[in-house]
């Protein structure tokens, strides 16, 4: 039987040998290391690293113990550092709305195993997607809001990642605007997709007025979420080309299919520490 992964994330003050110290701590532990991927901010000076690994043999020393000494060796650095088991999957809780196109991608993609996810459970302020969430046999929670209910919604959504035991929350085109005070308690831990043009549209058919402009590119961006409403560290983004020739609902399926895969593709690396924040911006080791 293959023995565990583990994945070990660090960002810290740049200096001379910190790639060594690390490979090197691992092999003392038997420990091989099977991916590793490392990139300097040269500007902040700041150094972050990944690496994979896996026991060589039965004489590896146990991952707690492993933990508890690489924290010794983190503090002389002061590390931010994380040793997590990769085949331990995170578990997500969906958040959507009434467009189904990107929480279909992901039931897809988790159902076929390829999507390194558990899902505890969909969220909707509709009744939408029930059906579909069912025929996955997954937990669905119908959570209506409005501008006077919105402090005991946000605290029933936040309850349900508690109980599940949610690691992050995904917004899958959830029209809903966090609370300052939701933004906070899931900083780092929530991912949502929006669309991107050049010019920006924001408010009501953003394809719409994007036909009506005569756009040439369109894409998506996903990022983690803040209370800086869609300007939270980009993940990962995509655009298409398009032309007159296209239909403003040309556009949105168009569009619809680039935030599929875009959030899929963030979901997915940051399931498998991929995403490193870096103030404002991220790190991504993209395999």
């Amino acid at each position: 039987m293959n023995k565990p992964r583990y994945v070990l994330t660090l960002s810290c003050r740049d200096r001379h040998g910190i790639i060594a110290d690390v490979t090197t701590f691992l092999a003392g532990h038997c420990y091989n290391i099977e991916e590793s991927s490392q990139f300097e901010d040269r500007l902040e000076q700041r150094f972050f690293m990944r690496s994979q690994f896996r026991a060589v043999d039965d004489k590896a020393t146990d991952i707690d113990q492993v933990r508890r000494q690489f924290a010794s060796l983190a503090a002389k650095d002061g590390m931010e550092w994380q040793l997590n088991n990769l085949d331990q999957r995170p578990k997500i809780v969906i958040a959507v709305s009434q467009w189904g196109h990107c929480l279909n991608a992901l039931l897809h993609k988790w159902k076929e195993g390829t999507l390194p996810v558990e899902i505890a459970a969909v969220v909707s302020n509709h009744e939408h997607m029930r059906d579909l969430v069912n025929w996955y046999n997954l937990p669905y929670h119908h959570l209506p809001i409005s501008r006077e209910t919105k402090p005991e919604q946000e605290a029933k959504l936040y309850s349900i990642m508690e109980d599940s035991g949610a690691d992050f929350l995904v917004l899958a085109r959830y029209m809903q605007i966090l609370s300052d005070n939701l933004c906070q308690k899931l900083q780092g831990r929530a991912i949502n997709i929006h669309h991107s043009f050049l010019p920006g549209f924001k408010g009501a058919k953003p394809y719409h007025q994007a036909y009506d402009r005569g756009v040439k590119l369109i894409g998506a961006t996903a990022h983690f979420v803040t209370s800086d409403l869609d300007e939270g560290p980009i993940i990962e983004q995509e655009v298409e080309r398009v032309t007159h020739t296209n239909s403003p609902q040309e556009l949105v399926e168009i569009g619809h299919d680039i935030e599929s895969v875009v959030l899929c593709r963030a979901v997915r690396w940051h399931a498998e520490r991929r995403v490193l924040i870096n103030g404002h911006r991220t790190v991504v080791f993209r395999r």
